[in-house]
């Protein structure tokens, strides 16, 4: 029996750290109390963990694995399962369900804040596909997983390259799906938000309230939203031999939106006042009101607005001409989802069982955001400019623009930008549909007594469907604010005044800003636009693996009793992208929608690769005194590219148990993530990326203020330096800073890139003692460098290097539009192509415990059980290190000012501690959860507010009650105190929503959930 177990670890230790023979993953279901650590070809063959609903894979592995089963997604009242993910220490924020600025419709998992590009993705050991061809889509989608027939997660933390490939740099997350199931099952789960409005900042929504009304509203006091549904109904079948076997699945989930508007804290957007004690309410400068900012020195005007009473321009007040975009963000965002698939397989011999695998997942959402707008625009598109014979201008407007500046008639006041925002519109709303294929088709089985082997091909295809309405088109747009009067008196656009009816736009309707009118239904539906793309991705895997112990041709060591394990194969792997946008979102400079910031043009490309790999397991000394067992392990792979390079990876591990209760464990893993279709074809667009302000609140700190009427402080750095950048004498204290912060970027792809590496170290011990019956206990420390990052250099740190050198290699990055500008026009930008830019590090400790106790044992008879389960991270560094930048620790900190992809919180503590009570009663489990988050502090500094998010602590309360045999129903309440989030001024977009991380910390209230799955 030993040889056979040990027969078994082999073959689940290729497959838990990878080498894609998969058929270990194929087993008979294990009880809901026990699960799988390792697993063989035959039922005897399975080595069982008794665990804890925290699963310990962990106790046998050389390498740290965090398991999950299906016990706790109950418990957790899960439905997304990126949410149950986000709960484990290891995972930071990513793609989900609250991103709504920038969302890609994904969700998405990123292991120790590496990004999720670095997380590989598997179902059953096999490879997950990118999840959209959308430019940050390169990551596998959550959204494809049916929570229902999860079994169990496992999350392997460290590089696995050496047997699963490229992109395990971080760590390999595999969900094990129930696919041995017989019956029908049906399974409901229902939930939602319950949440009181009750924080201090009320009072500032108030005070803004009694200044703009229509802006500044408070929500309800009690509310009730973010209602969910899930139905799954699954069917299994047995073939009459007991050989094979059909599970079955259809789902539907169901998901309510909620918006910003909805909470207190995030009821508008946070600034900072009184030295930054305290929060304001701040907002965008594109109103519905019409602001306008002069870029053309020629002109004198700098900043000034529409006063819609009487038809005048008077100067811009800065604290009251601001919009309030918090609102209509999402918070939650809508979803539908469909599911449908099969897993079967068939045993017909010892030598040969086919299986299969297929999967359909079609799932809709939407991102809102604000309404959209003239943003910069004029009657030269994104140039800007009036013309001074637009009838809708008063005198007195035609004089403080036209008259007063020397221009008349037909002329046009160049470089004055337009700001109105688009409010009759409605919010913008990304529409998302994701639809994915995914086949597996593969055969496994024994070669011999020693050899089983796996071989399989696997095709999935991700298809597109991208709406994004309430537009506003910079086209026509630009034709409608050129309005004149024709020959007839009548107001008409300036396109259809002429004689040449070719260039007539019998559509163009005018857009009145400047009077106290506002425009027509008909001219906010002229100048609305709606951008539609197409596009998927393809991935194809071939992968054969053979895998044995040698022990039965009594290959061993001198000392050992068990043989040598090996495992060898090859896998050959294609990924295909595509992404075919309309006309709308190609329109140079920045696309024909204004609020896109910049173009989105197709995209298509492939890469492949072909691989050999091959993994040895050898136990050196067993059973002796001093070593109940001494083992190492080795493997590698290579790796040939077709993007031109060829890679080689390993890892090197060993563990020594000198008895039973204790084992030592450690690794050395080199892995490699290959450059993916986008970073390595997307094209070069403009878009836009935050600038952090000074010290005298300024953002370009060339900017000036050449107006009275304005708040714009002087610049702060001198003209020597600023001339550095290609600011002119003439331009030097005249450039328009931008309030918002938001400046333009030339991004995209680069052909030359290389593969990234990543050096994985783990040291950690394992403890199980006899004299403390039910403890488990894993310790391990981490240690990972990723050297070679695929990256852009950070916009700001290119601007201040040149400033401060002069140096080419940043100043040819800068490059100054018209009027010295680098936000207000297409022709200023700082370039940030992907480049190799430089090193990721991160360093900690993992902590995983179990404790159970039969309450009998402790005097109370007849009173359960009790189990505690903890698992936390202790976070001693996360390091960036970039080009041009001196190395940053964000271990413990926030914000953009570490870096923009390590902006959210890294808490240098971070436990989720579950006990759970399986009472006497019916078969009835109560249990509690207590999560924890450490306090940040903001990156460098800045405002007192928001100088640290206090920490967090959430406690949660579940119920499972096995009714019968056949039924089981689940009830709990997370966040049972209804905390509200940390809050802050400066979280970014993305992951950063509605001042606080909504992908960190609970932010929507309590979470009730129900739900029951009754067998038949």
């Amino acid at each position: 029996m030993k040889s056979r177990k040990f027969k078994a670890c082999i073959l689940a230790s290729t497959l838990l750290t990878g080498a894609g023979a998969t058929g270990a993953f194929a087993q008979d279901q294990v009880d809901q109390g026990t699960q799988a650590a390792t697993t063989g070809s035959a039922a005897d063959d399975v080595v069982v963990v008794t665990g804890s609903r925290i699963r310990q894979a962990n106790l046998v592995s050389t390498s740290p694995v965090t398991q999950v089963d299906s016990e706790e997604l109950d418990l957790r009242g899960t439905v997304r399962v990126e949410d149950m993910l986000n709960t484990l220490p290891q995972a930071f924020a990513a793609q989900g369900s609250a991103v709504s600025n920038g969302a890609t419709g994904t969700a998405t998992v990123n292991l120790r804040g590496l990004g999720s590009v670095r997380t590989l993705v598997l179902v059953n050991g096999r490879r997950l596909p990118f999840g959209s061809p959308l430019p940050a889509g390169q990551a596998a989608d959550l959204n494809q997983i049916p929570s229902a027939l999860v079994e169990r997660v496992e999350v392997l933390t460290g590089g696995a390259s050496a047997i699963y490939g490229s992109d395990a740099v971080s760590g390999v997350v595999n969900f094990i799906m129930m696919d041995d199931f017989e019956g029908i099952r049906l399974d409901a789960q229902y939930s939602f938000y319950q949440h009181k409005n009750e924080n201090s900042v009320q009072g500032l929504i108030n005070e803004f309230n009694a200044i703009n009304p229509d802006q500044f509203k408070l929500p309800d006091d009690h509310v009730i939203d973010g209602e969910t549904v899930e139905l799954t109904g699954i069917m299994g079948v047995n073939s009459p031999d007991g050989q094979g076997n059909v599970t079955a699945y259809v789902g539907y989930r169901n998901v309510d939106d909620i918006r910003q508007a909805e909470r207190d804290f995030s009821a508008c957007a946070f600034g900072t006042r009184n030295n930054g004690e305290e929060f304001t309410c701040n907002g965008s400068g594109t109103n519905a009101v019409a602001n306008f900012l002069n870029v053309n020195p020629a002109l004198s005007q700098g900043w000034f607005r529409v006063d819609p009473s009487n038809g005048t321009f008077i100067p811009r007040d800065f604290t009251t001409d601001t919009f309030n975009f918090n609102p209509f963000n999402f918070f939650q965002r809508p979803d539908e989802s469909y599911k449908l698939g099969a897993y079967a397989h068939y045993r017909v011999n010892d030598h040969i069982e086919p299986y299969a695998e297929l999967t359909f997942n079609m799932n809709e959402t939407a991102a809102d955001i604000a309404p959209s707008g003239v943003f910069g625009g004029g009657v030269a598109g994104q140039s800007g400019g009036i013309n001074c014979d637009n009838p809708f201008l008063s005198d007195q407007q035609v004089d403080f623009l036209c008259t007063s500046n020397g221009l008349s008639g037909s002329d046009i006041a160049q470089g004055v930008l337009i700001f109105r925002r688009n409010v009759e519109g409605g919010a913008r709303s990304n529409t998302l549909r994701h639809t994915t294929f995914r086949s597996v088709l593969g055969v496994r089985g024994n070669l011999n007594e020693a050899f089983d082997y796996d071989v399989y091909a696997s095709y999935a295809n991700v298809n597109l469907s991208q709406a994004y309405k309430n537009e506003v088109s910079v086209t026509r747009s630009s034709r409608a604010l050129n309005a004149v009067r024709d020959g007839s008196g009548n107001i008409v656009c300036s396109v259809n005044a002429d004689s040449d009816p070719a260039n007539n736009d019998p559509a163009c309707v005018p857009y009145d800003i400047f009077s106290g009118n506002g425009p027509s239904q008909a001219a906010i539906n002229y100048i609305g636009a709606e951008l539609l793309a197409q596009g998927n991705t393809v991935q194809q895997v071939v992968s054969g693996s053979i895998s044995g112990d040698l022990g039965v041709y009594d290959v061993r060591m001198p000392w050992a009793e068990n043989g040598v394990g090996i495992a060898f194969g090859g896998e050959y792997r294609r990924d295909y992208l595509e992404l075919n946008p309309d006309a709308a979102f190609q329109q140079p400079p920045s696309s024909d929608g204004f609020g896109q910031g910049s173009q989105t043009l197709p995209v298509e490309g492939s890469t492949d690769v072909y691989e050999l790999f091959g993994e040895i397991q050898v136990p050196i000394i067993e059973n002796r005194p001093g070593f109940e067992t001494l083992a190492f392990e080795a493997a590698y792979r290579y790796s040939d590219y077709s993007s031109g390079f060829k890679t080689d990876t390993y890892k090197l591990a060993g563990d020594w148990a000198p008895v039973e209760d204790f084992r030592l464990r450690a690794s050395f893993q080199r892995a490699v993530r290959a450059p993916n279709v986008v970073e390595l074809f997307t094209s070069q667009t403009l878009g836009l990326f935050d600038m952090t302000a000074g010290a005298n609140g300024n953002f370009d700190p060339c900017s000036g203020d050449f107006d009275p009427n304005t708040a714009n402080p002087e610049p702060t750095r001198s003209f020597e330096e600023c001339a550095r950048t290609g600011v002119t004498a003439d331009q030097y204290g005249a450039i328009a800073d931008n309030p918002a912060g938001q400046f333009n970027t030339l991004q995209g792809g680069a052909l030359d890139l290389e593969p990234e590496e990543a050096d994985t170290w783990s040291v950690g011990l394992v403890a199980t003692p006899s004299f403390l019956p039910g403890l488990t206990l894993t310790v391990d420390y981490f240690d990972i460098t990723i050297e070679k990052l695929i990256g852009t250099l950070a916009q700001q740190t290119v601007l201040e290097n040149c400033l401060d050198t002069g140096d080419p290699t940043f100043c040819a990055l800068v490059n100054r539009g018209n009027g010295g500008t680098l936000w207000a026009n297409p022709t200023g930008f700082i370039i940030a192509l992907n480049q190799n830019t430089g090193s990721l590090e991160t360093r900690g400790v993992d902590v995983v415990a179990g404790y159970s106790v039969d309450l009998g044992d402790l005097g109370a008879d007849g009173m359960g059980s009790l189990e505690f389960n903890l698992v936390g991270t202790w976070l001693e560094s996360l390091v960036f290190n970039n080009l041009g930048e001196a190395a940053k620790d964000c271990a413990g900190t926030y914000g953009g000012g570490c870096s923009s992809i390590l902006q959210t919180p890294n808490p240098e503590w971070r436990h989720s501690f579950r006990t759970t009570w399986n009472t006497p009663w019916q078969d009835v489990s109560l249990s509690g959860s207590w999560r924890y988050f450490s306090s940040v502090d903001l990156f460098g500094g800045g405002a007192a507010i928001n100088q640290t998010l206090d920490e967090q602590h959430y406690f949660d309360l579940a119920g499972v009650w096995q009714v019968r045999e056949n039924a089981r129903f689940n009830l709990g309440v997370n966040n049972i105190f209804d905390n509200d989030p940390p809050l802050s001024s400066v979280v970014g977009s993305g992951a950063g929503n509605g001042n606080t991380f909504p992908q960190v910390y609970d932010t929507l209230g309590r979470y009730v959930f129900a739900g029951a799955t009754v067998d038949f």
